[in-house]
């Protein structure tokens, strides 16, 4: 062991830090707002690795004028700057500081195609500091109870999971109850390495959605490891995670636990061109016969190329490898690009057969910042697909999911989608649409066409013949709009209306939303709706 931590500060790459670095949760909301810095082709700015820890001076300085947008100096009442500009704690000391909120999050609502009313009823709280230069500290929670949408509802109750949130305590009953935490530790003990250990999430590419590791499930436990050599940063990442719908093998031990461990390597070769590498392991600790394998040290080297370990262990585990890349044309006009590759069978790929083992998804996008020369006005256009039976495994517990929820994309595999978002900020009013159109094949009479990533693909439908969109061919459509006024840009305190439209129809029939809601919201969270 000590001599992995020796290697771990010789070899893994950490940008040097000067200052305290301040962690930012990751939001699409609020780190699109960043984009100007972060995709400007006169800077080097890592972009595809979230949540940041805010060390670059660019980005520091972008952050600390965002939260401060509209700071009155003439407030002299303690209740109107802590309403409107100051965090409910801030202490600020030569050696460590400390912040602390209460973020409510309070809505109402009208699904008009289901005829219901919504709600949410959310109270939680938000701590963070640092202490000296070294350290810093992060952590949230939430208490929640709601009624929502019924394609919503839906998913809960087939998944037992608020989605990416946690597990829905209230046993399918019409409103739900559920908490939501995470909580994240930061050491810099020299200026090359940084050591993250928390209860969190991890967001890898430059765009909306993430084929390789997204933050669309629930928080995991991990230990990570980030950082920067001149143009290249390096992240390697152990989780715990769990699979709440896989046979339990007693009442005493619960939920059954998977381990997973994760590299990324993004180089960035000059200002305008980066690409990227990726590799993960996926494995049950314990077996269908009970027998417990537990942690594989054999994954413990983080320099490590994680597939040859796998298959001198026997390929008993499930392996995939990405890559990502991204071209800054200017800032107006930046291209990304994502392959994720699960399996690959050279004799049936290229003859294109449509082999079941054949299993892979890819991402091209396009995103811009302050567009027309306008400040605060951001767009991003995005394709992704993924063939039949990507991202699923030999048995369930194998899969690449946590918590009954997909590590990549919300939709899992067999789909093919087209998502185009805008936002605009003008000074506290954010302005934000989104338009998404997909199309992916359900199962028929229990056959797996490829969609569920929880079927072993060794059940296909058959072996060769696969394409996307297989079996059940279902359209969605989806729209969003949304219009907030931030009362507090320190924790994201902000009146929000905003509106849903949702269509999905197949041979089958047709489920219709919409839906529109006002609220009290509060914090940086990152939860999605459009599936």
């Amino acid at each position: 062991m000590k001599k992995i931590l020796f290697l771990l500060f010789l070899v893994v790459s950490i940008h040097e830090l000067s200052a305290q670095a301040v962690y930012q949760p990751y939001s699409y909301q609020f780190y699109q707002k960043l984009s100007g810095e972060v995709y400007n082709p006169n800077t080097r700015i890592h972009s595809s690795l979230k949540p940041f820890f805010i060390d670059d001076s660019l980005l520091r300085d972008k952050s600390t004028l965002l939260l401060s947008m509209g700071a009155d100096s003439t407030r002299q009442s303690w209740v109107s700057r802590k309403l409107f500009q100051e965090h409910l704690l801030d202490i600020r000391k030569e050696d460590y500081t400390v912040y602390a909120d209460f973020l409510p999050d309070f809505q109402i609502g009208r699904d008009a195609s289901g005829k219901k009313t919504t709600y949410l009823n959310t109270r939680g709280y938000q701590v963070g500091g640092t202490i000296g230069k070294k350290f810093s500290f992060y952590t949230s929670g939430f208490e929640n109870q709601g009624r929502f949408a019924s394609y919503y509802d839906d998913y809960i109750n087939k998944n037992k999971v608020v989605p990416g949130q946690s597990y829905d305590r209230s046993f399918g009953k019409l409103t739900k109850d559920w908490s939501y935490v995470t909580a994240t530790i930061s050491y810099t003990p020299i200026k090359y390495l940084n050591i993250t250990a928390g209860y969190d999430k991890t967001f890898i590419g430059d765009g909306y959605r993430s084929l390789l590791l997204s933050d669309f499930s629930s928080p995991t436990p991990f230990l990570k490891l980030t950082g920067n050599l001149g143009n290249v940063q390096y992240m390697a990442m152990w989780t715990s995670m769990q699979d709440p719908g896989a046979t339990k093998l007693s009442y005493d031990a619960g939920n059954r636990k998977k381990g997973g461990v994760f590299h990324y390597l993004d180089w960035n070769v000059n200002n305008r061109l980066s690409i990227g590498f990726f590799d993960s392991i996926v494995w049950a600790q314990t077996d269908e016969a009970g027998n417990r394998r537990g942690f594989d040290w054999g994954y413990a080297n983080p320099i490590i190329f994680l597939r040859p370990v796998e298959a001198s262990s026997g390929s008993p585990d499930n392996a995939l490898i990405g890559f990502t890349s991204k071209y800054k044309f200017m800032k107006e006009l930046v291209a990304y690009g994502q392959f994720s590759l699960d399996e690959f069978e050279a004799k049936n790929f290229f003859s294109s057969s449509g082999s079941s083992r054949n299993k892979y998804g890819w991402q091209l996008g396009v995103r811009g910042a302050d567009v027309f020369k306008v400040d605060g006005l951001n767009y991003l256009l995005e394709y992704n697909t993924a063939k039949p039976y990507t991202f699923s495994s030999r048995t369930r517990i194998g899969n690449y999911a946590n918590y009954n929820e997909p590590l990549a994309h919300p939709m899992g595999a067999n789909f093919r989608e087209v998502v185009g978002l805008l936002n605009y900020s003008y000074k506290r009013f954010d302005f934000s649409g989104e338009l998404m159109y997909a199309k992916y094949g359900l199962d028929i009479a229990g056959q797996n066409y490829g969609k569920n990533i929880f079927e072993p693909y060794t059940d296909a439908v058959q072996p060769t013949g696969n394409y996307t969109t297989q079996g059940i061919r279902t359209d969605l459509f989806y729209a969003e709009g949304r219009v907030a006024y931030v009362i507090n840009p320190k924790y994201n305190l902000r009146f929000e209306l905003g509106g849903i439209l949702r269509r999905e129809s197949n041979s089958l029939g047709k489920n219709n939303t919409g839906l529109i809601t006002f609220g009290l919201r509060s914090s940086f969270r990152n939860l999605y709706s459009d599936f």
